[in-house]
């Protein structure tokens, strides 16, 4: 089971890691970190790179594809090198991935047209705009497209997934082995929950105003 994480400049690096970390583990799972050229990619705040071991010609038939999102999305979204090997693999793939604004780049190559998707909260309207029906939920499947919502979401994401692939034992030892029981210290997670000030101020930061 071929799972293929796309990497391009300026990817946030959680996006990856971790669905990545929960589906590695899987039996018979092969990752592959795939790029336009081999070599180190750097993340978006440039501090960090994972190493792509494979062009995008070299993986023609992944069982799952994974497109990690960004800040800036729009360069990946008319990367025609990118959009193309995203719909010709998407032909064979068993799921086809996504998470936070990795979705405006599935749904710029047209493969979520019409149908349920998420993405970060600040880039709803931009999933709307591409003809999906933008929903405010965690993860989203609809048939093989699963999309996760801004980027700790991708884990939840891999793990449903895992449930789905393997069975409910796996994921649940997948979960039990990453310790993953998160309790963390403020409530500030979603727009519903953050003060309105900060929310306000994001989607600004957000809009570039």
């Amino acid at each position: 089971m071929q799972i293929a994480i796309l990497l391009y400049e300026n990817f946030t690096a959680l996006d990856a890691v971790g669905p990545y970390d929960t589906l590695a583990g899987l039996p018979g799972a092969q990752p592959v970190f795939v790029a336009e050229r081999r070599g180190p990619v750097r993340n978006d705040s440039g501090s960090l790179h994972l190493v792509a071991e494979a062009t995008l010609e070299e993986v023609e038939r992944p069982d799952i594809v994974l497109v990690p999102g960004g800040p800036f999305p729009a360069e990946q979204q008319k990367n025609p090198a990118v959009l193309e090997w995203l719909r010709a693999v998407d032909t064979t793939t068993t799921w086809t991935t996504s998470v936070c604004t990795g979705s405006l780049i599935l749904a710029s190559a047209g493969l979520l047209t019409g149908r349920r998707a998420t993405t970060h909260w600040t880039a709803m309207e931009s999933l709307r705009d591409l003809e999906v029906e933008a929903v405010d939920e965690r993860y989203v499947f609809d048939g093989k497209y699963v999309t996760a919502a801004g980027v700790s979401a991708g884990i939840d994401m891999g793990l449903a997934l895992a449930g789905r692939i393997a069975g409910d034992p796996m994921a649940q030892t997948v979960q039990l082995m990453l310790q993953y029981d998160p309790r963390p210290p403020y409530d500030s997670g979603s727009p519903s929950k953050a003060p309105a000030e900060l929310t306000a101020r994001m989607r600004k930061e957000a809009a570039g105003q």
